[in-house]
């Protein structure tokens, strides 16, 4: 007998429908093809445990499974559930009435039980897209599935529960999530609040401009300056993720299998790798390729701490991601692609000893030694950050002052306000929605100088010798601090401003 059940295999952050045909014919053996791999071979071990344990078995004949389109590799375990149906159905030992009407994907355990997947929301998309009726999958998996609408997903946590529904004698429902609802229940109280730095006024005006206008930023100061405290609270002031943002985010993780039962992501990302993290974990790859690190920071921020001490070459590879805010990864026989447009947040210290700089402290390092530890960090690669800003160490009388700063809550409110500015200005233009995302020719068209600014911004590029991507980049915070001003043109004091906060282009920092 010769039954067709359906699957689901994700390429990047989409899905495609996996046709599984199940013949069953005089014989014996248990013959899979169709490119699986590992995984899958060893499946007829656990579907075989499976269900003999629930009063089921494997048909002592010739088993033939193809999974089509057999040209496409299919990987990991989570077809276990969607060959131990088709097998039950083509022996007929359950009913397969509508099977053709659900995808059906799940790891099964020897005793059926059943064990989380990834790409769980991708797939239930695509479900809908295709006009398919339900999704069984597994319990720990139905929140972020559920977050589609229009389809009826299953949530199960044995294989019997999806056999006495097809056998019309289980109570199993359908779980339903008002999407929405779940995407509007923010935290009015952020963990990290900006209220608890003191003093560091003008970081933190630096860190308002950098979530504003989405610009990359680079912390250079001593240990114990407040860096990482300081990053960890950028979060905080970025404005509330839109539905397409989160969607967006909550795809990227639940392919990367770590929304661990969290239905829709309403909070933007921080990830911090360590410096140690090698170039494929950090952009994604891999003989079955996965997000990076990058592609996990999508709609939030990339903290890079001590960015120094991350290997040269991993660096190198983050280039073309932070420009074009997607990362393609390809091999022999297939191409993905990750989104990745994430906020780059860095520090270093400004000197192998950390106190260059720093005139309580004596110069320990020497020119050499100087100039060796700052080539670690490549020039484009600098100049794809806009904002540098050099962290100095809280005296005590600010560090011991009692009285509460501003909040993240009311410095967001600026930051959103700033946003709302850039959208409207944007809206006609596909794919840009903040300063950071403009090219030369929006930058041409909205950051018009008058013949002061224009001056100013020229004697800085001359004495600081700065490249013209670096040109851009201040055009484009200027444009930010005048959008934060609510001024329609960029004047002398925004430029001025922004040059400000290009620390590492100044003398004496890169030799």
């Amino acid at each position: 007998m010769l039954t067709k059940v359906f699957g689901s295999a994700v390429f990047g952050v989409e899905a495609t429908t996996i046709t599984v045909e199940v013949n069953i014919d005089k014989g014996i053996g248990y013959h899979l093809v169709g490119l699986p791999d590992n995984a899958i071979k060893e499946s007829s071990y656990r579907i075989a445990a499976a269900l003999k344990n629930n009063g089921y078995s494997l048909p002592g004949k010739k088993i033939t499974i193809n999974m089509a389109p057999a040209d496409l590799r299919k990987e990991g375990s989570a077809y276990d559930l969607t060959l131990a149906i088709g097998i039950l159905i083509a022996s007929s030992q359950i009913k397969g009435d509508e099977i053709e009407r659900y995808i059906i994907m799940g790891e099964l355990s020897l005793d059926g039980s059943l064990q989380p997947i990834r790409g769980a929301l991708p797939i239930a998309i695509k479900a809908k897209e295709e006009g398919y009726k339900g999704f069984f999958l597994p319990q720990q998996n139905v929140k972020e599935a559920a977050i589609v609408s229009d389809l009826d997903v299953y949530g199960v946590a044995n294989i019997q529960e999806v056999i006495d529904f097809f056998e019309g004698t289980g109570s199993l429902e359908p779980t339903t999530i008002d999407t929405r609802a779940e995407f509007y229940q923010t935290l009015d109280f952020p963990e990290f609040d900006f209220s608890d730095v003191k003093g560091q006024e003008g970081i933190k005006r630096c860190m308002e401009i950098a979530a504003a206008g989405g610009h990359n930023i680079i912390l250079i100061g001593p240990p114990g300056a407040g860096k990482t405290m300081l990053a960890k609270r950028l979060p905080s002031i970025l404005p509330p993720m839109t539905l397409r943002e989160a969607l967006e985010t909550t795809k990227i993780h639940s392919v990367a299998g770590k929304l661990k039962e969290v239905g829709l992501m309403n909070q933007r990302p921080f990830r911090s790798p360590h410096h140690t993290i090698s170039n494929v974990a950090l952009v994604g790859g891999g003989s079955y390729p996965q997000p990076g690190e990058i592609s996990m920071a999508h709609n939030g921020v990339l903290f890079l701490d001590e960015l120094p001490e991350f290997k040269r070459d991993v660096l190198e590879v983050m280039r073309q991601p932070l420009e074009d805010r997607e990362v393609t990864i390809s091999r022999a026989k297939f191409t993905v692609t990750y989104p990745s447009s994430f906020m780059l947040v860095a520090s270093m210290n400004p000197s192998p000893s950390g106190f260059f700089n720093d005139p309580d402290a004596p110069q320990t390092t020497s020119p050499h030694e100087m100039q060796r530890y700052m080539n670690k960090i490549s020039g484009p690669l600098l100049d794809r950050i806009d904002i540098h800003i050099e962290v100095t160490p809280v005296p005590f009388e600010k560090l011991s002052d009692d009285r509460k700063a501003e909040t993240s809550v009311a410095i967001r409110k600026r930051v959103t306000l700033a946003r709302e500015i850039q959208s409207t200005r944007f809206e006609a233009i596909p794919n840009l929605h903040y300063n950071a995302q403009m090219n030369t020719k929006h930058i041409r068209e909205y950051c018009v100088l008058n013949e002061t600014s224009k001056e100013l911004l020229k004697n800085a590029m001359e004495r600081l010798n700065l490249s013209a991507r670096a040109y851009d980049r201040i055009l484009k915070v200027a444009r930010t601090i005048a959008d934060l001003d609510s001024a329609e043109s960029v004047a002398a004091h925004h430029i001025a401003e922004a040059i400000q906060y290009r620390s590492l282009d100044r003398e004496g920092w890169l030799g």
